[in-house]
């Protein structure tokens, strides 16, 4: 599995607010300084300026930069090279060659949120430099020239689950972490931790978002219970004298049973006290 191992809460930051950078690292487990969507054009310059005048660890903060082949994609590039950072989310991802135009010394986090990404997501996955793979609802469908990625009930659409699938077994066919997309209605934390369950089911690293105020709904919603880690404990030991399949607590065991409780054991080590 990838390196990328920064925990499940990544909480995005508008880079150009500076007074905000240190409450975002103190609530979640990564922060997410954006140099793309949240900043308009006008302030991009100070954005830039903000990443080397207020710096955070490097080891729990990604910076998003704007697409490959933009004007504002050269000038992040420029004003990364004076800082520490060397995790970047590629905004917009569109192939392997884009995140070549990136350089040798940056971890990438590939951001399918077109059409085109999406179909590209495994071509993007298998890039070296690749880390993870996020995918991004609104900006997929505002890029087919639709209007919302969820029904009436609030419920992604059809296409939304295709792409978010796309990307969760892109990602995983090349080793990589897979990140889920942001939850936008922030007031609707029981929608939000239905989400998340499912995230870590299926088999997502992290789950970004959009508030502080979310950040523990996402924490307990990839937090295995005081039972999990025991029932994981009790097989994996279990397995240690056993040979081959077995049977234990009632139910047959074999290696997917047991990667299930090493992902339980794995997923543990970000519980908060």
């Amino acid at each position: 599995m990838t390196e990328f191992d920064l925990g499940p809460a990544l909480l995005f930051c508008p880079a150009d607010r500076p007074d905000r950078f240190d409450k975002a690292a103190a609530r979640a487990d990564a922060v997410i300084l954006d140099l793309e969507d949240a900043v308009l054009p006008a302030d991009k310059a100070a954005a830039r300026r903000a990443l080397a005048e207020h710096p955070l660890d490097p080891v729990t903060t990604i910076v998003r930069v704007n697409p490959a082949g933009t004007g504002d994609f050269a000038a992040d590039l420029a004003a990364l090279a004076s800082t520490g950072y060397r995790t970047v989310m590629l905004a917009k991802a569109e192939s392997a060659a884009q995140v070549d135009q990136l350089g040798d010394h940056f971890r990438v986090v590939g951001l399918c949120e077109t059409a085109r990404g999406v179909l590209a997501a495994s071509e993007i996955a298998a890039h070296p430099a690749v880390v993870a793979l996020m995918w991004g609802a609104e900006d997929l469908v505002a890029s087919l020239g639709g209007t919302s990625s969820r029904d009436e009930d609030g419920r992604y659409r059809p296409l939304a689950v295709h792409a978010r699938s796309s990307v969760l077994l892109a990602a995983g066919a090349h080793g990589r972490a897979a990140i889920d997309s942001v939850y936008l209605d922030i007031a609707d934390l029981s929608g939000l931790a239905s989400e998340v369950r499912d995230a870590q089911a299926s088999g997502f690293a992290a789950t970004a978002c959009i508030h502080p105020g979310q950040v523990e709904t996402i924490r307990s919603g990839y937090a295995p219970n005081e039972h999990d880690i025991a029932a994981a404990e009790a097989v994996l030991a279990a397995a240690e004298t056993a040979q081959g399949v077995f049977r234990f607590a009632g139910r047959m065991v074999d290696e997917p049973v047991l990667e299930h409780a090493r992902s339980v054991l794995r997923r543990s080590r970000f519980i908060r006290p």
